[in-house]
């Protein structure tokens, strides 16, 4: 007779957990399908007409009649403004909202500005919704709950099939989960846009006493807006747009509340009372309803990548960096340069070496070690720095600095006075040529990610980013130099003295030694 065993019921609970692991795991290498899209509903941008018929349209009617063929150009370098003309938008806006970001936090902006989405859809607004899967962690139920409403619809831009933990995706779908859509536009009704270098979150925004990001969009009208309004029809039926509900849970019956009551909890919490308040300071889609916005009219081209490239299916000549070529041309003079996350590669190395040899004034500032996000990204910079020093490249890295407590727009610099890191991705070519977009001098950007942009050919808007390199870039900025030996150093201007650092400034030997193993894996083609 065989013997019975007791056996203790937290070891078959350990038990039941440990095969239940095995079998999702299983189930994700065997490969989880994404779900046909045979159900999704078509639609498109309002059209040119449409807009015009519109407030934002008839606004600037009589502007652009003035200005045929060019788009009105305003910069938004300071976080707040740069929100504020968002919420503007949406409150504005009578026909159609069309929004594309990679990443939407769930915080306090991120809450707002998804609540303005809602109440523009009770108004009767179409709102169309296109996030990048990975940068919109932590909101399924909400995108959900958004879907239900009659005049919303959410799409996920390359998702996840498996929902948490998202990684899994990567160990079983590298090759197409690490390819993300970057854009960022904010079009309403097709006669007004913000693009540019944003996300939607605190840190883009100013909202947070945390690490705050200096940044660059610009808020465009014109025939610009109708270009962006159809790009993002572009991504919108894209094999790679998948409706919400059929990615995520479908919402519960009292989840569509739940933003509302989010919202004005929000609105009504003492710390963000002086935020909100600063906010409402910065009237600018106000003003360009009553004609006092001080636009600079200038003739201006959208740079896309094809959806198709997160697939690995896009022609090179539709790339983003081809298209630079077309519009920008080769410097005969100068380029200024300004990237969070300068990977340049041997391609871009050999391009920025060369100019410099040719003797074009080639000038770069992006993020030092200590003011970086990402210090991976760093790893791949590094690798870089001597070779294009050696050629007469100027290099600037910017330093962390503490947050500043802004007035008004005239009061932030042209990427604003209160980052801590930077975000903004902008160059200019021979003072007269300027790109604004999502687009980093990276790998990633180059190959891998979907990238939109501005090139504007306005002088004004050239000298005032050039400026920047003669009078606020020494003072935030280390200049990366070269000694005698071939070593790096940094130096810092403080007062009026300079000081010299023989490592990289500000950080610890350990985080050094990081970045430095970093450097040696064959990662630099992700970066």
């Amino acid at each position: 007779m065989p013997t019975l065993r007791y056996v203790a019921p937290d070891l078959l609970k350990r038990s039941a957990i440990v095969v239940a692991s095995i079998a999702v795991c299983a189930a994700a290498l065997s490969g989880c399908a994404l779900p046909p899209l045979e159900s999704r509903t078509p639609s498109v941008a309002i059209s040119a007409a449409e807009a015009r018929t519109t407030t934002l349209g008839r606004s600037a009617a009589h502007d652009l009649a003035a200005h045929h063929g060019m788009a009105g150009i305003y910069p938004l370098a300071d976080p707040r403004a740069a929100f504020a003309a968002r919420m503007e938008l949406a409150r504005m806006a009578e026909r159609t909202l069309d929004v594309q970001y990679y990443i939407w936090r769930n915080d306090r902006t991120g809450t707002l500005l998804l609540d303005a989405l809602r109440a523009a859809a009770d108004r009767g607004v179409r709102v169309r919704l296109l996030l990048d899967d990975h940068g919109s962690s932590s909101l399924d139920d909400t995108l959900a709950a958004l879907q239900t409403h009659p005049n919303v619809e959410v799409r996920l831009f390359n998702p996840f099939v498996i929902r948490s933990p998202k990684f899994i995706g990567f160990l079983t779908d590298f090759s197409r989960t690490n390819r993300r859509m970057h854009n960022k536009s904010f079009t309403a009704d097709g006669a007004a846009t913000i693009v540019g270098g944003r996300n939607i979150g605190d840190e883009y925004f100013g909202a947070t006493d945390g690490i705050v990001f200096a940044d660059l969009d610009v808020l465009a009208i014109g025939t610009i807006s109708i270009d962006v309004a159809d790009e993002f029809d572009r991504y919108w039926a894209s094999e790679s747009s998948y409706p919400v509900d059929l990615i995520v849970r479908r919402a519960g019956a009292d989840e569509p509340d739940e933003l509302n009551r989010k919202a004005r909890a929000i609105e009504s919490d003492s710390t963000a009372a002086a935020y909100l308040e600063a906010m409402r300071d910065a009237p600018i889609v106000q003003q360009l309803l009553d004609g006092t916005l001080s636009l600079e009219w200038a003739r201006t081209q959208m740079v896309s990548d094809d959806p198709a490239k997160v697939l690995g299916q896009a022609p090179s000549e539709t790339s983003v960096v081809h298209q630079f070529r077309e519009t920008l041309g080769d410097p005969m003079h100068e380029l200024d340069l300004v990237s969070p996350y300068f990977v340049p590669g041997v391609a871009g190395t050999a391009y920025f070496t060369g100019l410099a040899r040719r003797g074009v004034a080639v000038r770069v500032l992006t993020n030092s070690l200590e003011a970086t996000d990402v210090t991976a990204v760093h790893s791949g910079y590094m690798t870089r720095r001597v070779e294009l020093l050696q050629s007469g490249v100027e290099l600037y890295e910017l330093r962390r600095l503490p947050g500043v407590e802004h007035k008004s727009e005239e009061h932030a610099g042209t990427f604003g006075s209160s980052g801590s890191s930077l975000h903004a991705k902008t160059f200019v070519v021979d003072s007269s040529r300027v790109f604004v977009g999502s687009f980093n001098f990276n790998q990633r950007s180059a190959h891998l990610n979907t990238e939109l942009g501005f090139v504007i050919d306005s002088g004004p808007l050239a000298s005032r980013i050039e400026s920047i390199f003669v009078s606020l870039v020494p003072r935030v900025a280390y200049m990366t130099r070269l000694d005698a030996d071939g070593r790096l150093y940094w130096l810092k201007r403080d007062n009026g003295m300079e000081v010299r650092y023989d490592t990289e400034p500000n950080t610890t030997w350990f985080r050094r030694l990081g970045v430095w193993f970093l450097s040696i894996l064959p990662i630099e083609s992700f970066l």
